[in-house]
């Protein structure tokens, strides 16, 4: 159980103030690490404006594109662990700022894992990228870990990039040296690895250009939802479900349970893989109110039509596997908003620990080895 393995331990999270941030901040309190954190500041409403007023974690609001800055916070913390999820995170907005999306997702990489090679504390980083680094070819079967990268879009190339940037450091600078691998070593004794994950939806989310803030927005003001690609198909999955993934590689990694290298895929179920119109009616049905409809006219940016993940290497060397089925998923992510929005004395952290508790409790009766 990796309960155990954070407990006490100092953890650095890079893009603490993103939606899934804010969950791993509130599971890591719940495993009792000491949290650092290292992010620009949010961008309006979400998860993390609630979670820091209650004071549990240290906060540099910062850009992991200043590489001086970077550094300072890893040598001012000395972490041991270090989740890398700071990012542009968004596909559209990548068509609007592209070269902002390259230097933060590429270059931001290199900074951070430039501040491991200096910081002789760190033994475990997760650089955690997006399922969209895969050169897409729309196949009707999930991508493995050794697929090519690539990517049609700058946001989808840039994590492409980010993935080979953590592949290159690790051969060079941290891998023992081994010829049947092709890495040459460097001495640093930190392991790095890659996580790879799907749609993510929950609670707390309020970004642009994602169907589910998009759909709360829109019956938050008592609005028709707008859905730019009903039938575009994607892994869609809880945001406990990756970060599961996450926490347990990492524990995985530092005890030297695992070959860590590479990429991990932490993906939902073949039943999950559904389209975004599929998972707006199931929202709606929770909900009990509210109408969609279809805002595909016009010109648009390239989307993927069709993005699937196979987690077969995480299922067979780590044993995970999601936890909920789609349908549990969206019911979990309606429960948070309409507690949130209801107002009155919603307490934000406790309720979250309280979905991440009941997750955890749903893991142990299927017997996930990071749960029992």
């Amino acid at each position: 159980m990796f309960a155990d393995y954070f407990q006490g331990r100092k953890v650095l999270v890079t893009g603490h103030t993103g939606f899934k941030g804010g969950w791993l901040l509130a599971w890591l309190k719940l495993l009792g690490a000491e949290i650092v954190g290292l992010a620009l500041p949010p961008e309006g409403e979400g998860l993390f404006g609630d979670l820091e007023r209650e004071d549990f974690f240290y906060s540099h609001m910062g850009d992991i594109r200043d590489k001086e800055l970077v550094g300072e916070v890893f040598q001012e913390h000395q972490p041991e662990v270090v989740f890398h999820m700071a990012a542009q995170s968004l596909v559209r907005r990548g068509y609007r700022i592209p070269a902002e999306t390259y230097e933060t997702n590429v270059m931001g990489t290199v900074n951070v894992l430039e501040a491991v090679r200096q910081t002789g504390s760190v033994r475990v980083v997760v650089n955690v990228t997006s399922d969209k680094c895969y050169e897409n070819r729309e196949w009707e079967f999930g991508y493995r870990e050794n697929d090519a990268m690539g990517g049609y879009d700058p946001y989808s190339s840039s994590k492409g990039c980010a993935e080979l940037v953590a592949q290159a450091y690790e051969r060079s600078f941290f891998s023992a040296p081994d010829s049947s691998a092709g890495t040459t070593g460097g001495g640093h004794p930190a392991k790095i690895a890659s996580a790879r994950s799907g749609n993510v939806i929950g609670g707390g989310d309020w970004a642009e250009d994602r169907i589910v803030p998009d759909c709360f927005r829109a019956l938050r003001q008592g609005q028709d939802i707008q859905v730019r690609n009903p039938p575009a198909v994607r892994p869609w999955q809880h945001v406990l479900e990756p970060l599961s993934g996450y926490l347990w590689l990492a524990a995985s990694m530092g005890a030297g349970k695992i070959d860590h290298r590479g990429g991990w895929n932490f993906g939902p179920g073949t039943d999950a893989n559904k389209s975004v119109g599929h998972v707006v009616e199931l929202l709606l049905g929770h909900w009990g109110r509210g109408e969609w409809r279809d805002g595909s006219g016009g010109v648009q940016p390239h989307e993927a039509g069709l993005l699937q993940l196979n987690c077969s290497k995480a299922a067979g060397l780590l044993g995970w596997n999601p936890v909920f089925s789609l349908p549990e998923a969206v019911r979990v992510t309606v429960d948070w908003y309409r507690a949130s929005l209801a107002g009155g004395d919603f307490r934000c952290l406790e309720f979250t620990t309280g979905q991440i508790e009941d997750y955890q409790n749903r893991a142990r009766e299927k017997e996930m080895p990071w749960a029992v």
